[in-house]
């Protein structure tokens, strides 16, 4: 049997040993100022900002962290939504040597301060946003962090003093103190830009980003990204659109952010893969999907990746028919498999292949890859990405493979896997196996075309009865009811099975109710008996991560309270 079944599958142009350049991540926008200087990079608001004019706004910030004491080893957080603020600092803190440290403005206080402490991060930026900036004042006096770097959303707009003034009227701002505490972001590029060239560092060594996972129980683990793992991800997307026809066109290509750049998904397809492709980066502060819809027609946007529910939402829009989405030429799917009721749905709407893939934080997040031409399978999420070497673990038997076909933990091996996590030697030798692939937590199985499934987490995993069950078989099942807009399936305690399935469902609109017994009897012929759900909540509402996919977390910990309410 061949090591990489999957190279017979991809399709003529793409190579799996292709050569994949890196580079450190600042060379990316050096490289697309020399190709492309008078483009526009960034568009906010309605302003444009060309590739000159972001490296010039790059080199001012970078001489104001520069004479904060940011150099090699100093660790600077970013916690901004989608807006310019975000691109010119974390290209300026990564051309003075540092680090760049992922906050999510949704976190709760504990995990700020965790990921502050651990990350060992004195040095933050933000903006003046009552939704953002309080949540760090407050951890100025029970953290290590040290000065706050604020920035004001109106600043980057072509109307500041008015978008100001209507900011101020809705209550949306907050009052900054003039204290060694803090600095206003105006002040930090407030110089010529001639910043202290650094030492060359080694790609492969130096690390770019600490970026936070999530997981599902416990505080979060810092991923440490080198530059080399994100730009070699940057190649290996490049090198997935090496097709005929070309799918995209380098400096021609015009890309909607609407995934928070803070998330590894949206900060390496969104922002570097496009400044790599030297395309026009079209920024939004979250995910409204009136705004969305509009923009993708007004501004002829050719490239959107997003995940499950914003497709989903999209494709329920009651005016979805009278936009014209010609212009869309790259769509891919992440963060969560994609059901297929909704890939049907927007391909047909739009006549844009919806390309699905899987990849991790720990990945960077480059892992499988569906081919813009060729072959291609429904429920799988695609072929493993050039340079990426997949196996399957046993689950039962550590340390064994299992073979085409067979289910285990996928382990993979690349340039774009992580160094290890931060501090934690313990967890990084955990999450390695003897010959160097990185555990996933994901269950899976390849077919003989090279074909990858994603049927779990192993995590979540259910044990019925004696059998494994997936969530995901459940919730594919449940998706196919017509009523059903979102499901999540967690496992929950069951004297008799030791483990049984619970479906968390959110309603389409304008469906009211959704009775257990009429659920059952749409997924008798549709699920074994060991799979049938014992309970279901309807809910106007699921929880969801920072960048938008369905969360099981919270769902886990609702249980957990209401159970332990239950035994007092």
């Amino acid at each position: 049997m061949s090591e990489t079944p999957w190279v017979k599958s991809y399709p003529a142009g793409v190579h799996w040993d292709a050569n994949l350049p890196v580079s450190t991540v600042p060379a990316l926008l050096h490289d697309a100022v020399a190709r492309w200087a008078d483009q526009v990079a960034l568009e906010f608001m309605g302003k444009q900002i060309t590739y000159r004019e972001l490296q010039h706004l790059v080199d001012q910030a970078t001489k104001g962290f520069q004479s904060l004491g940011v150099k090699p080893g100093v660790h600077v957080g970013l916690f901004l939504p989608n807006t310019p603020h975000y691109v010119i600092c974390f290209f300026a803190i990564l051309q003075a040597g540092g680090t760049v440290v992922n906050y999510s403005p949704l976190d709760a206080e504990k995990v700020l301060a965790h990921k502050i402490e651990d990350s060992q991060t004195d040095l933050l930026v933000t903006l003046d946003m009552v939704m953002l900036y309080p949540q760090m004042a407050g951890m100025l006096s029970h953290t290590r962090l040290k000065k706050i770097i604020v920035g004001n959303v109106a600043e980057m707009s072509p109307y500041p003093e008015a978008i100001n003034a209507n900011l101020q009227k809705a209550g949306q701002l907050s009052a900054i103190p003039l204290d060694a505490q803090h600095q206003l972001f105006a002040s930090l590029i407030d110089n010529d830009g001639r910043y202290q060239a650094i030492a060359e560092t080694d790609p492969a060594e130096t690390i770019a980003v600490l970026q936070y996972t999530g997981g599902t129980t416990g505080l979060p683990k810092g991923a440490m990204l080198t530059h080399a793992n994100l730009t070699t991800a940057c190649s290996q997307i490049l090198e997935t659109t090496n097709v005929e026809p070309r799918i995209l066109e380098e400096g021609k290509e015009r890309v909607l952010a609407v995934l928070p750049l803070f998330h590894i998904y949206a900060l390496t397809v969104d922002m570097l893969f496009g400044i790599r492709m030297g395309a026009e980066i079209v920024l939004h502060t979250r995910f409204d999907v009136d705004a969305v819809v509009k923009e993708l027609a007004a501004k002829k946007i050719t490239v959107f990746p997003g995940v499950p529910t914003m497709y989903a939402a999209i494709i329920q829009h009651p005016q979805i028919a009278e936009f014209d989405l010609s212009s869309l030429k790259f769509c891919n799917s992440g963060g969560a498999p994609l059901p297929a009721q909704v890939l049907q749905k927007f391909q047909s709407l739009t006549s844009c292949n919806l390309l699905e893939g899987w990849g991790m934080t720990e990945t960077s997040p480059t892992g499988t890859f569906t081919p813009a031409s060729g072959l291609r399978k429904a429920g799988s999420c695609g072929l493993p990405t050039p340079g990426i070497s997949f196996k399957f673990e046993s689950i039962d038997e550590r340390g064994k493979y299992v073979g085409l076909g067979e289910r285990g933990e996928i382990c993979v091996s690349g340039a774009n896997i992580m160094k290890g996590y931060w501090n934690k030697s313990d967890a990084t030798k955990e999450a390695f196996t003897d010959d160097g692939y990185f555990r996933t937590g994901d269950v899976g199985y390849m077919d003989a075309d090279g074909f990858v499934y994603i049927v779990d987490r192993t995590k979540d995993m259910i044990l019925s009865g004696g059998f494994n069950v997936y969530p995901r078989n459940i919730e594919e099942a449940i998706y196919l009811h017509p009523s059903v807009a979102e499901v999540s399936v967690i496992g929950i305690p069951d004297d008799y099975r030791g483990q049984a399935a619970k479906a968390f469902i959110k309603l389409k609109a304008g469906q009211s109710t959704l009775l257990f017994d009429e659920l059952k009897e749409f997924l008798r012929d549709k699920l074994g008996k060991h799979e049938m759900p014992q309970e279901i909540e309807i809910r106007a509402e699921l929880p969801k991560t920072p960048v938008g996919k369905l969360s099981k977390k919270e769902l886990y910990d609702e249980e957990e309270k209401r159970r332990a309410v239950k035994r007092i």
